[in-house]
């Protein structure tokens, strides 16, 4: 192992480079690298502890046996009724700022952490885990039975299995009343109803978005920003439902990730409206690269004629030029005729078909099934070119 290279190596508690403590089991959906791991007394700075349940769902606890915790152990915690099984994704001083972003208000919803899980814990949860499918499957035909205008997304147990927690989307206000007392008395366990949104479905379940990724919802965002249409117009995106929809068909949340470096870039772009005037002719604004800052025009509004692309700071120079009364020879900057040179596209003259493999032509069948021998079911054009024979003055005679 080469010790020369610590920038990209992980050390085990140690005071360089990365540490390994920061570091969460993979698997656990919205991980958080602890980056204070490492400073000294960070464990003890306080007693609160940041345990994950199934999928999304999270709670925080209070650490009153001074247990010692570390990212990924196993714990049984306060619940109600009963206890619960989580695992730990984050401890120390990470855990206040977590607690305020997650707005937690009432005191009440700091529950204890009992121990560390045992095998009897184990065993009962993963004997409640195995339920969990067909419970949602009988709980929604109960539902549709009922004529109830919701539907169940997900089911999840308490770990001890005296609970059950179903998650349900529904449009309009559902009476569920009688969906608990027949859900009670069916699988004979305490039951809470939570509604939750598209989005919230999608981050439980999870899936694979457009871009190739797992799902934003279902790995790191731990709340939720409403998404309008507006942000697609400034990123100057086509207002496509099916391209701008996500999983949940909603709106993509990723909509919100650049539209302030695009808004930040369009107040260094001229206005639509604005007709820049040369001594040849009138130039119209039809098309804008807000981040390269390139802008593109016409001298007709509707059709792309005479089409020239300059720098947004050359458009602002012919516009104060313009103010003034002076107008350019060309809109190029110097009277230069140069174009502006394109990025590189390494695959502009590679075919999307390149690696697909020439199917095989089959040979035709007869009627039986079997493959006709060669020649026989040749095109009859064929055939009769074989058995005429033409002469110098254009005429065919049968052989």
């Amino acid at each position: 192992m080469d010790y020369n290279n610590k920038k990209f190596m992980i050390y085990n508690g140690c005071d360089r480079g990365l540490c390994i403590r920061g570091c969460g089991r993979q698997d656990r959906q919205l991980n958080t690298y602890d980056w204070l791991a490492d400073v000294p007394g960070n464990a003890t700075s306080t007693n609160l502890v940041e345990v994950q349940f199934k999928n999304t769902r999270k709670g925080y606890y209070h650490n009153v046996n001074n247990l010692d915790l570390k990212k990924g152990d196993i714990v049984a915690v306060e619940a109600n009724p009963g206890h619960d099984i989580g695992v730990v994704t984050l401890t120390g001083k990470l855990v206040e700022l977590q607690i305020r972003k997650a707005n937690l208000k009432s005191a009440d919803d700091i529950k204890r952490i009992y121990r560390i899980a045992k095998p009897v814990d184990m065993d009962k949860y993963r004997e409640a885990k195995s339920r969990e499918h067909d419970t949602m499957i009988q709980s929604r035909q109960i539902a549709k039975n009922l004529n109830l205008q919701m539907k169940i997304g997900d089911v999840e147990y308490q770990g001890d299995g005296n609970k059950a927690i179903f998650y349900y989307i529904a449009d309009e206000r559902v009476d569920f009343r009688q969906l608990i007392k027949v859900l009670a008395e069916t699988f004979h366990v305490r039951i809470e109803m939570k509604q939750i949104g598209a989005r919230q479905e999608a981050g439980r379940i999870g899936g694979t978005g457009p871009c190739g990724r797992e799902l934003c919802c279902a790995t790191w965002m731990k709340n939720f920003v409403s998404v309008s249409t507006g942000a697609a117009r400034y990123q100057d995106i086509s207002l496509n439902p099916q391209k701008l929809a996500g999983m949940c068909a909603k709106l993509k949340c990723c909509l919100n990730y650049e539209v302030d470096n695009y808004i930040e870039a369009s107040r260094k772009l001229p206005s639509k409206e604005v007709v820049l005037q040369t001594k040849d002719n009138d130039y119209y604004l039809v098309k804008s690269d807000i981040l390269a800052g390139l802008v593109t025009y016409s001298t007709d509004k509707k059709v792309m004629a005479n089409v020239e692309v300059i720098t947004a700071r050359r458009a602002l120079e012919i516009i104060e030029m313009n103010k003034r009364g002076e107008k350019p020879e060309t809109l190029l900057e110097d009277g230069a005729t140069k174009k502006q040179e394109r990025t590189v596209d390494l695959l502009e003259n590679e075919s999307l078909t390149r690696f697909d493999k020439n199917k095989k032509k089959r040979k035709p069948k007869n009627r039986n099934g079997k493959q006709a021998p060669k020649g026989r079911n040749k095109p009859a054009e064929a055939q009769a070119k074989k058995n005429t024979d033409t002469d110098k003055g254009g005429n065919t005679e049968k052989e």
